[in-house]
């Protein structure tokens, strides 16, 4: 199944995503998802003109990133593999969804993007084993990390270089039939190929990062776990148009510019 959240013009509603042939269709579901059954209501919307994806949840609470989570982009960013995982925490204000444009803030002069397979939670989560993370996971989108990486260099902290408004693209649903152990993880800048990982090279697995963060801190619904990107991150400009994409799930884009 697949959960889409959309706007025609009003309000924000939820969707079941249905592919026929080369037609995309939204069954609308009546309330969200996360709080209450899937029900659809009868309408049945076809995907395109004068429907516009937003990103299919907004944290609540928080959005929990995981840096480092893979060897290869550990060592492009000249650091050891971390021995455990290595957390940082992103506001719910940095999220946009597909087609939404990354605005690079005044600060920057060097932004980067990173293709990351995100967990959606779908219930109050604490303590949780790895052998039962699963029951405690709604679905799967596509997320970008966008980072300011000369502020990430020069603030030892995160939190600016990593939180500033667009910095968290998510979409362009979510998928909760996605088995998440070995799926590409891709991104294009302009249609180059730049990323091409695999999540079964993820230095810590999906069911341990979910039990590893819930004993430190109670995951909510709606809350997501950014699992972290391979080798292959860049530098992203005024113009550009970048893709994440998560194989099973779909493709993210998003316009880069730079208000003036």
């Amino acid at each position: 199944m697949r959960i889409a959240r959309f706007t025609t013009g009003d309000d924000p509603r939820f969707a079941l995503v249905q592919q026929e042939g080369d037609k995309t269709f939204l069954a609308v579901l009546g309330g969200d998802p996360l709080y209450m059954p899937a029900m659809p209501t009868g309408e049945r919307i076809e995907l395109g003109d004068g429907v516009r994806l937003l990103a299919p949840v907004i944290p609540r609470s928080k959005i929990v990133c995981v840096g480092k989570n893979y060897a290869d982009h550990a060592k492009e960013m000249g650091g050891d593999v971390p021995t455990t995982p290595l957390l940082f925490f992103k506001p719910n204000t940095a999220v946009v969804g597909p087609d939404d444009p990354i605005v690079l803030p005044d600060f920057t002069q060097e932004v980067s993007y990173e293709a990351e397979l995100a967990v959606v939670i779908s219930k109050v989560c604490k303590d949780v084993t790895p052998e039962n993370a699963s029951s405690y996971i709604l679905g799967y989108t596509v997320a970008n990390d966008v980072t300011a990486r000369d502020a990430q260099r020069t603030d030892g902290q995160w939190a600016r270089a990593k939180g500033f408004d667009t910095s968290c693209p998510l979409g362009p649903w979510i998928d909760t039939d996605l088995n998440p152990e070995d799926v590409g993880v891709r991104s294009r800048v302009n249609g180059e190929p730049r990323q091409d990982g695999r999540t079964r090279d993820m230095v810590f697995d999906v069911p341990f990062l979910v039990s590893y963060i819930s004993e430190a801190m109670t995951l909510l619904p709606g809350d997501v776990i950014l699992t972290g990107t391979p080798a292959g991150v860049g530098r992203i400009d005024q113009g550009d148009r970048v893709e994440v994409e998560v194989e099973g799930v779909g493709v993210l884009a998003n316009p880069v510019l730079r208000r003036r």
